[in-house]
């Protein structure tokens, strides 16, 4: 198998050549055909996290081993089964769940497999994942037919899907005219507003710094756009809001939008921090009690989260975000463009 590959941390990728894994168990090989490019890769590729405070958290430290095929937005062709696989067959298309655990314990078990405290066997981020041309998935229950959905979107749905619309549902049930803001109109954005259309919400504020990507998400059907760029984001979004708000969805997630997220956040407020965009957030703690406020991260999502957002999208029940293809040889311009702020949507990398 070819790799394109981080083998030193902020360089260009290396095309390599590796064996081709041989499935055992209840494995699955599945020869890849596209791959998102998130921008978490940005992340494992720069070699850190920002913890604020001229703080960083290796991810060296944390257990990823380079050279890495990152790429944890995939979906692939079954290529071969390991002995005790069954429930896909050689051929079949499918949306690899790639944020694995150890796969024995009870949250495993549960299909919370990212909420694992044993292992953690991420796709693209501890083990090989779909910036290769095969990737092995550890049971055929990581796999989703994708059905009707075109595949370059349906792999997308592996991360930028499936973490907004875990998040999403962590804030509703909610009337449908509450606004719930949405902090960053990229990607993940652009998936959660039509995620929360599809799920019948009504009032959706998208908040972000490029005036370009505000009009992708008024396009897209957000019902009002705040500009970011220039101080006072949090009065605009009060404004915006009609006053301060039950639901704060951050997809950004650093230091400038964390404290104007807390701001705008009425009585029984909730703050859903998704991004890890980087930094540190200070909380006036009485605040917190008096207001009965919540701030909660959220991790990506589970396999069942997936199949429920696949199944929402099934047949146009969520208009496809912009995709641009990309082939994988060109996976290091892509990191840099994203890194450089000028995609709007998402880069999926292709097979040759």
């Amino acid at each position: 198998m070819r790799a394109w590959a981080v083998v030193e941390n902020g360089a260009d990728l290396q095309e390599l050549e590796w064996p081709t894994p041989e499935p055992q168990g209840t494995e699955v090989l599945l020869e890849v055909t596209h791959c998102g490019v998130c921008h978490s890769d940005l992340h494992i590729w720069e070699g850190h996290y920002d913890l604020g405070g001229g703080k960083q958290m290796s991810l060296k430290d944390r257990g990823v081993v380079l050279p890495l095929a990152m790429g944890h937005e995939i979906v692939g062709r079954v290529a071969k089964l390991g002995p005790d696989a069954a429930g896909v067959a050689i051929g079949d298309v499918r949306i690899v769940f790639p944020w694995l655990g150890c796969g024995q314990c009870a949250r495993c078990l549960a299909e919370e497999d990212n909420m694992c405290v044993v292992a953690n066997r991420s796709l693209g981020v501890f083990r090989n994942g779909g910036y290769g041309t095969h990737v092995v998935a550890p049971h055929p229950r990581h796999l989703i037919d994708p059905g009707t959905l075109d595949p370059a979107v349906a792999a997308t749905y592996a991360c930028s899907g499936v973490t907004v619309y875990s998040a999403v549902r962590k804030v509703l049930p909610m009337a449908p005219t509450e606004p719930i803001v949405l902090v960053g109109a990229g990607g993940l954005g652009l998936n959660a507003i039509e995620i929360l259309k599809a799920l019948g919400h009504k009032t959706i504020v998208a908040v972000d710094l490029s005036s370009e990507k505000l009009k992708s998400a008024t396009a897209a059907g957000a019902t009002s756009v705040v500009d970011a760029s220039t101080p006072g984001t949090a009065k605009r979004i009060v404004e915006a809001c009609g006053g301060p708000v039950l639901a704060v969805i951050d997809l950004v997630n650093g230091t400038a939008t964390a404290a104007f997220a807390f701001e705008v956040l009425r009585k029984g407020g909730k703050l859903i921090q998704v991004g890890l965009f980087g930094g540190e957030m200070t909380l006036p703690l009485p605040l917190m009690p008096m207001r009965a406020l919540t701030v909660q991260g959220s991790y990506v999502g589970n396999p069942k989260e997936l199949r429920e957002l696949v199944e929402l999208a099934q047949d146009g029940g969520i208009s496809a975000l912009p995709i641009t293809p990309v082939p994988h040889s060109n996976a290091t311009s892509a990191l840099h463009r994203l890194r450089d702020g000028t995609v709007t949507g998402r880069i999926v990398l292709t097979a040759a």
